[in-house]
């Protein structure tokens, strides 16, 4: 069954207060009960691994999945020193490294913490703490703060914080200052470095319960399937891509399509950081294997037209588009960059069909607007263009709009209307000699040389490329 903890974590969060960042004692001592100390042992009893978890139900621990790998089987230890064995594993997020464990302990020692899915994002510059429990230790604490969120394609959101997350402490819950869980601490070695970042709190709420399963049986599984191997490896490559650093994250996305070669988000990882660095021709071969497996990933779609557009084969771009748009007919980027694409093909009817639907797909899509400006500009139908310019002039409201309007006001033959818009444009920003030469050239059609030569002085001053072009207007 799916199994939405949103609907069963209601009761435990009247068990948590909300706390000023001066009582971080407070918080902390609310929510230490919650963190567990986990260890792994072999099948002949040989200990392992030692991690972290914490209670998000009476009977429900959530810790990293790397923490009970080539585990036979795992204790918990709670915060008051009391051991317990886990009954197994009821669900996994390979790709979030998520182990969800069952266990049995009485009621007045689970303290479940709140998870903080209502909230939009965790923001950047708030306070953070990660409280742990490995072994040896009656507790670990450190705070910091979130230092970014970053949204990544094919994937969702990583936390990256500022707090250190110590050897064992991996599967902490990073908790803010109203005592909710925002994600998991998730500690990954990558070449010699450590990344510590978290896995948020929704992706915890997501995760799909099963049969419980033994701890042997997942071992003897992740064995048999390359899959567990390359998701490991996958994460590692999202832990250094979240730090921008493509070239070093496309390495292990590369070696995690070595070990499963049909591993699409693999696949579609390396081609978005090959991408990142220009490699538009690796970009694009990475994403066509992302999509011979994932055919209807309209992700996948969207980046192989944006490898072929940087290639110049549009006509492969338009198709990849198109079948985007076929797979996912809600994303109105998918329809801009399928009008950027018709633009090179010189097909203006398509291009503004294109740019329209983005518009009705996301009606404030001031980029848009201003692409279906211009391609209406070029196409000679005016009106059109000044309806979609005023509107681009809204949206954005700066001097490139204002000087959008005004050459379409002068081809028109509004001139002393598109003199007030050059005006404004200018006033924004003095030195936009684009402006200031359509603005020259209107003047001249208002018969006012004296106000044009001044236009050209001022270029011709800030060597400008437009003053000759004023001055040929002027002195033909």
């Amino acid at each position: 069954m799916i199994f939405k903890f949103c609907t069963i974590l209601l009761f435990a969060m009247l068990s948590v207060q909300v706390f000023a960042q001066d009582n971080l004692p407070e918080l902390v001592r609310a929510v230490k009960p919650s963190a567990v100390a986990i260890e792994t042992f072999g099948a002949k009893g040989e200990k392992l691994a030692r991690g972290s978890g914490f209670f998000v139900a009476p009977d429900k621990i959530i810790t990293n999945r790397h923490v009970i790998e080539n585990a036979s089987r795992v204790e918990i230890r709670l915060v008051n020193g009391k051991t317990y064995s886990s009954n197994g594993v009821l669900a996994i997020d390979g790709e979030g490294d998520l182990a969800l464990l069952q266990i049995s302990v009485p009621s007045d020692q689970a303290v479940p913490v709140p998870l903080s899915i209502e909230k939009s994002t965790p923001q950047e510059g708030e306070s953070i703490v990660v409280i742990g429990n490995p072994y040896g230790l009656e507790g670990s604490v450190s705070n910091g703060i979130v230092s970014a969120v970053r949204d990544i394609a094919g994937y969702g959101r990583i936390i990256q914080i500022t707090a250190p997350i110590s050897p064992g402490s991996s599967g902490s819950p990073v908790v803010n200052m109203r005592g909710e869980v925002i994600g998991i601490a998730t500690l990954q070695a990558a070449e010699g470095q450590s990344l510590n970042f978290a896995v948020p709190a929704s992706r915890i709420a997501a995760l799909k319960i099963g049969n419980i399963q033994s701890f042997s049986n997942l071992d003897a599984d992740s064995r048999k399937n390359k899959r567990a191997s390359a998701e490991r490896l996958y994460l590692q490559g999202l832990g250094v891509l979240s730090k921008d650093d493509y070239a070093r994250a496309v390495s292990f996305f590369e070696k995690a399509t070595q070990i499963d070669p049909d591993y699409a988000e693999a696949w579609y990882q390396a081609g978005f950081a090959y991408g990142m660095l220009g490699k538009h021709a690796e970009a694009l071969k990475a994403t066509r294997q992302a999509a011979r497996v994932r055919p209807d990933w309209a992700e996948a779609q969207i980046n192989i037209g944006a490898s072929s557009f940087a290639l110049g084969q549009f006509k492969d771009a338009e198709s990849a588009y198109r079948q985007a748009a076929k797979i996912d007919s809600s994303n109105g980027d998918t329809q801009y960059a399928l009008g950027l694409t018709l633009n090179k093909l010189n097909r203006a009817d398509e291009e503004i069909l294109a740019l329209k639907r983005a518009i009705a797909l996301k009606p404030e899509y001031a980029a848009a607007f201003e692409k279906l400006g211009t391609a209406y500009f070029k196409a000679k139908r005016l009106n059109e263009a000044l309806a979609a310019f005023e509107q681009f002039k809204i949206l954005k409201g700066d001097a490139k709009a204002y000087n959008f309007v005004g050459e379409t006001l002068f081809e028109l033959g509004k001139f002393d209307e598109s003199v007030e818009v050059f005006n404004t444009a200018l006033g924004m920003s003095s030195d936009f000699a684009k402006a200031r030469y359509n603005l020259g050239r209107a003047y001249l059609k208002l018969d006012n040389q004296t106000a044009a030569i001044s236009q050209y002085e001022y270029l011709k001053n800030s060597n400008a490329e437009w003053a000759d072009k004023l001055y040929v207007l002027i002195y033909p």
